[in-house]
């Protein structure tokens, strides 16, 4: 599996999945906030699969983890 989230973005991608998961038990309170565990799992593991299927990559080759 070729990494193709730049950390940065990573980073960007757990905080946000972090903020919806927190609207299942805040705010409106509906079951769309579990996508968020989608964005934290492409964070952690920094692979994006519909980058991958659109050919896009934000990874520079010299970024290292």
């Amino acid at each position: 599996m070729v990494l193709n989230v730049h950390n940065i973005e990573a980073i960007f991608r757990i905080i946000l999945g972090l903020g919806m998961i927190s609207l299942v038990y805040i705010g409106p309170q509906t079951p769309w906030g579990w996508l968020g565990a989608v964005l934290i799992g492409t964070g952690l593991i920094k692979f994006c699969p519909i980058y991958r299927l659109l050919g896009i990559s934000t990874r520079k080759d010299s970024d290292s983890d």
